[in-house]
Order: C-alpha cells, then structure tokens, then sequence
C-alpha cells in the first residue's frame, strides 16, 4: 500500500456512486474513488469501455468525473470535501447542458 504524506486520521464523508463512504480528508477525488471501489472514473464516448485514473497529476484527463453535480471535473485535480456527491462520468458531457 501507499504511504500517505499527511495525517489519514481526519475523515470526511463523501457519497460514490451512490454509496456513502468516510475517506480521509485532505486526499483527491482520485484517490478517494481508487480506495473504495474498482477505479473506474467514467467511460469512453465511443466503446463505453472504463477509464481510470491515469497521470493523477492533470495531465491526461483519465479522471473525468461528475462531482457535486458538474461533469468534465478532473478528480485527481479536486480535494474531497464534506458531502460531495461524487459519480462516474458516462460517455461525453459538455458543460453548461447536463449532457
């Protein structure tokens, strides 16, 4: 397992693909969604096949989530935060139409 470079014991709770989960506070959504289920951020437009995180650094856009309602949001780029909502991204979304 990875060792973490700050202090685990603070948690915050957050809801993941409609699963309420406590995960340490101060981590990425990223990181959050990798230690609870399969890793699976969202799916390709085309194939429909998973994609997880890959760079977790903002670089490769992997990670798309749909976080607290909004899509397109790198999650490795987004701190989680008390009650954030938290779902995979399916397929392609633009911003601004909830498509």
């Amino acid at each position: 397992m990875l060792k973490t470079r700050h202090d685990t014991t603070d948690k915050v709770s957050v809801t993941i693909n409609g699963q309420k989960v406590e995960v340490p506070a101060r981590i990425s959504v990223a990181a959050a969604v990798l230690s609870v289920r399969d890793g699976a951020t969202r799916t390709t437009p085309v194939s429909g096949d998973g994609r997880a995180p890959y760079c977790m650094m903002g670089v490769c856009f992997d990670c798309l989530m749909d976080i607290d309602g909004v899509p397109n949001r790198q999650a490795c780029m987004v701190t989680v935060a008390n009650g954030m909502v938290i779902n995979p991204q399916e397929g392609a979304s633009r911003l601004g139409d909830g498509t």
